[in-house]
């Protein structure tokens, strides 16, 4: 069993079109984000999930941002 480090971190992940979009926040109300876990030692990179924006209104990609 690993004792020291650990191997699953919480993630956040952010919507990729909003973002590009640059959504004006009193417009539209925000950016979506959702919270996850991840295991580093699978998955050393940026994870991306497609989940359902509701500012876009629609199925969209959100990517890993920095905690």
């Amino acid at each position: 069993m690993a004792k020291g480090k650990d191997v699953r971190v919480t993630a956040i992940l952010e919507c990729n079109s909003c973002v590009r979009k640059s959504v004006i926040s009193y417009y539209i109300g925000g950016i979506s984000r959702y919270t996850t876990q991840k295991n580093c030692h699978n998955k050393p990179n940026r994870l991306e999930l497609k989940k359902f924006c509701p500012y876009c209104y629609k199925h969209t990609i959100h990517g890993e941002i920095k905690k």
